[in-house]
C-alpha cells in the first residue's frame, strides 16, 4: 500500500515538474499585447495622465480669500477685513481648455512612445524566431555533415578515397557542432531581449506560435498614406501643440481683463462716534502700461512654427510612409525570389554533388562547396525574412496606427 501511494506522488511530482517547464506558447498579437500592458517604460508614461489631470484641477482653482484683524491706538481701534479677489471675463474657462489641450499633447506622446515599443516587441518576437530559425538551421546542417562523414568513412574503408577525405569531413563536423552551439547561444540572448521588453523573467521561456515564414500583409501605399495624414501621433502632437498654443493667446487676452478685488468688514470702538460700523471697498488694477503684449506676441510667433513644423512634418510623413512602403515591397520581392528560385535551385544542387560523391564520380570537396552553398543561401533566406518583418515593423511606425 505505501509503495503504491509512493509511486502515486512520484508519477503526480513528475507529471507536475514536467508541466511547470513547459514553455507557454506566445503569438505575435499576445505579444504585441502583452508590451503595450505591460512594458515599464509605457507604464511609467502612462503615470504622466495623473499630472495631467492635476493641471486641469489647478487651473479650475479659485483665488483664496484674506482675513484681517488690525488693532490700532487710533480710532477704530480694531477693524475686521475680508479680501475676496474675483476674477472677470473668461480667464478661469480659458486656463482649463488650455490645460485639457496639453494634456491631449500628452496623450498623442504616448501613443508616439507605444507604437516604438511595438515596434521593438515585433523586432525581437521576430529575432527570436531568427534565432530559433537559424539554430535548427545549423541542427540540420551538422546531420548533413555527419551523413557526409559517414560516407566518407564508408568509402575509405572500400579504400575509393584517401584518409584525407574523412579529416576533412571530420573537420566539417565539427565546424557544424561549434555554429549550432553559438546559435544557441544567440537564442538565449534574443529570448532575453523579447522578455525585457514583455516585464517578463530573463529566463522564461516562450514556444512562439507564428513562423518567421508567415509573411505580412499588404496594402496599397494610398490606403496606407490616408490612414497615416488621419491618425499618426505625431501629426496629432503638433495639431495638439499648435491648438494649446492658440488657447494661449486666449488666455492672455482675457487676462487683460482686469480682476476686481472686493473688501468688507468692520471697525470697532470709535468713542464717542460709534462702536460698532461696516466699511467696504473695491479695488481694481488698471492695466494701463503691461497688457500682455509681449507674451501675445509671442504666442503668434509659436503658432507661425508650428503650422510650419506641422506642414513640413506632414510632408515628411509621407516621404516615409512612401519609402517603408517601398523598402517593404523590395523585402517581400526578394524572399519570393528566395522562395521560387534560389532555394530550390540550391537544394538541387546540393543533392546531385552528394548523389555523384556517393557514386565515386566526384571527390568530397565538390560536396563540400555545394553545401557551403546551401548553408549560405538558407542563411541569407532567413535574413531576408527578418528583414521583410523589419520593414513591415518600420512602415507600421511611419504610419502611426497598427497595421495587422
Amino acid at each position: 500500500m505505501k509503495l503504491a501511494v509512493s509511486l502515486t506522488l512520484s508519477m503526480f511530482v513528475a507529471t507536475a515538474i514536467a508541466h511547470a517547464q513547459q514553455p507557454a506558447t506566445l503569438t505575435l498579437a499576445a505579444a504585441l499585447e502583452k508590451a503595450e500592458r505591460q512594458n515599464l517604460e509605457l507604464a511609467a508614461a502612462r503615470e504622466r495622465r495623473a499630472l495631467v489631470s492635476a493641471e486641469v484641477q489647478i487651473a479650475g482653482q479659485r483665488p483664496n480669500p484674506t482675513l484681517s484683524f488690525g488693532v490700532t491706538r487710533d480710532t477704530p481701534h480694531e477693524s475686521f477685513i475680508v479680501d475676496q479677489p474675483i476674477a472677470l471675463g473668461p480667464k478661469r474657462q480659458r486656463r482649463i481648455g488650455v490645460a485639457q489641450q496639453e494634456g491631449k499633447v500628452t496623450e498623442a506622446e504616448i501613443r508616439t512612445l507605444s507604437l516604438r515599443i511595438r515596434r521593438e516587441t515585433r523586432g525581437a518576437f521576430f529575432r527570436l524566431a531568427l534565432a530559433r530559425a537559424e539554430s535548427g538551421r545549423l541542427a540540420d546542417v551538422h546531420k548533413l555533415a555527419e551523413r557526409l562523414h559517414e560516407i566518407a568513412q564508408g568509402r575509405f574503408d572500400a579504400g575509393d578515397v584517401p584518409r584525407l577525405e574523412v579529416v576533412q569531413a571530420d573537420l566539417e563536423v565539427a565546424r557544424a557542432r561549434t555554429a549550432y552551439e553559438v546559435a544557441r547561444q544567440r537564442e538565449r540572448s534574443a529570448l532575453s531581449d523579447l522578455n525585457a521588453l514583455l516585464n517578463e523573467p530573463a529566463d522564461k521561456m516562450w514556444e512562439l506560435a507564428g513562423a518567421l515564414r508567415d509573411l505580412p500583409v499588404a496594402f496599397t501605399l494610398d490606403e496606407l498614406t490616408q490612414r497615416s495624414l488621419t491618425a499618426n501621433p505625431q501629426l496629432e502632437r503638433l495639431g495638439r501643440e499648435a491648438t494649446a498654443e492658440k488657447g494661449r493667446e486666449s488666455l492672455l487676452r482675457a487676462e487683460r481683463i482686469p480682476d476686481l478685488a472686493v473688501q468688507v468688514g468692520a471697525d470697532f470702538n470709535a468713542p464717542p462716534d460709534f462702536q460698532t460700523g461696516g466699511r467696504a471697498q473695491l479695488a481694481v488694477t488698471i492695466p494701463l502700461f503691461s497688457r500682455n503684449q509681449g507674451e501675445i506676441a509671442r504666442s503668434r510667433i509659436n503658432q507661425r512654427v508650428l503650422a510650419g513644423e506641422l506642414e513640413a512634418a506632414r510632408r515628411s510623413l509621407l516621404g516615409r510612409v512612401a519609402g517603408a512602403y517601398y523598402d517593404l515591397e523590395a523585402s517581400r520581392s526578394e524572399v519570393n525570389t528566395y522562395q521560387r528560385e534560389l532555394l530550390p535551385a540550391v537544394r538541387n544542387l546540393h543533392d546531385l554533388a552528394e548523389e555523384s560523391y556517393r557514386a565515386g564520380k566526384a571527390n568530397i570537396l565538390v560536396v563540400l562547396a555545394a553545401q557551403r552553398d546551401v548553408q549560405e543561401v538558407e542563411r541569407q533566406y532567413l535574413e531576408s525574412l527578418f528583414a521583410l518583418h523589419g520593414a513591415f515593423a518600420a512602415l507600421e511606425e511611419a504610419v502611426g496606427v497598427p497595421l495587422d
